[in-house]
């Protein structure tokens, strides 16, 4: 097990990453949360020393597709998007951790299936 996993419980990356954020991000990006064809949570996924992976999971909606074309763009709309608010979440989990400060990149999506794809996301501790 990691040494941050009894950190990074659900209930922690809820408070990070509240479901409300994937509303106002679809508000703001189609005038419509209903429009959105995803919800968006934080997942831990381990670390290697001072670098922590977290996962921007993509869950498809009910009655929604979840179309490749939809996510692969994802990372730079994300990483820019202030309702997203990467630099936020990195500040977060550095405190959260006990740490000064921290930096962040995002990788690229992978599908994990139909229903699911998967943003990563490193946070490095300062």
């Amino acid at each position: 097990m990691s040494q941050y996993g009894h950190i990074f419980t659900e209930d922690t990356l809820q408070t990070i990453f509240p479901p409300e954020r994937t509303e106002a991000f679809f508000e703001a990006l189609f005038g419509d949360a209903d429009e959105g064809s995803y919800d968006i949570v934080l997942a831990f996924a381990g670390n290697q020393g001072q670098d922590l992976d977290f996962e921007l999971k993509l869950t498809q909606r009910p009655g929604k597709c979840l179309a490749c074309n939809l996510t692969y763009g994802l990372p730079q709309v994300f990483s820019r998007h202030p309702v997203i608010n990467l630099n936020g979440v990195a500040d977060a989990v550095a405190q959260a951790a006990g740490a000064p400060a921290a930096d962040w990149k995002l990788g690229n999506t992978r599908e994990v299936s139909r229903e699911l794809h998967v943003v990563p996301l490193t946070i490095t501790l300062a």
